[in-house]
């Protein structure tokens, strides 16, 4: 891959927010990919089509991809796609992030504005750490899932593939939540959370 090229794929909503990152790291974003044009282009970005098409030219060009989709379901199948076609999906960090060189980020994991991530933490791929989230130290957290801005994991605190984790919830330190769980904004976690369940409140209840 030359000079930093970047495709875009979405753009509407959290893909701002990575074109924000991916410009302020002086990388080049010749283009996104969406279903249709969209009207509200203010990074004058170009269109190249949709990348689920079999005319996408996105494959073709040399340059590597970064994924500005919220769903976790719908961004980890996209992430699957690219690696597929031998692609690669970038890593981005902001310039205001604040992460340990003792943590570990897995490829195409998105770690926004005024992020903290502690010493020997681990991070895996197509995660989305979002705006002024707190990863304390020893925490893990699995592939496609999205700590949404605020929220603080409070140390030792592991998190399942695909989980989505709300704005400003804390989560007590050590405890361990599964693989597709959602937990609303605001919520307390102070126990552990098995696979697929949705809680919220403070103190946090099963929905």
């Amino acid at each position: 891959m030359l000079d930093n090229k970047i495709i875009l794929i979405g753009y509407s909503g959290h893909a701002m927010v990575v074109a924000d990152a991916a410009l302020d790291n002086s990388l080049n974003i010749i283009g996104y990919a969406e279903q249709k044009i969209i009207q509200n282009n203010p990074f004058n970005l170009k269109y190249i089509g949709y990348e689920k098409e079999d005319t996408f030219i996105g494959w073709q060009l040399d340059a590597d991809f970064l994924i500005g989709i919220g769903d976790n379901y719908i961004r980890e199948k996209v992430f699957n796609t690219i690696i597929k076609r031998g692609k690669q999906v970038k890593t981005l960090k902001s310039t205001t992030s604040i992460i340990s060189k003792y943590t570990t980020i897995g490829i195409g994991t998105f770690v926004s504005n005024n992020v903290t991530i502690n010493a020997c933490s681990k991070i895996g791929m197509n995660v989305i750490l979002n705006t002024g989230c707190i990863v304390e130290h020893e925490s893990i957290i699995g592939n496609s899932a999205h700590i949404a801005p605020g929220a603080v994991l409070a140390g030792n605190v592991t998190i399942g593939e695909r989980s989505f984790i709300g704005a400003n919830a804390v989560l007590k330190q050590g405890v361990v939540i599964g693989n597709d769980v959602i937990i609303g904004a605001g919520t307390v976690v102070l126990h552990d959370i098995p696979d697929n369940m949705k809680i919220v409140g403070n103190p946090s209840r099963f929905i």
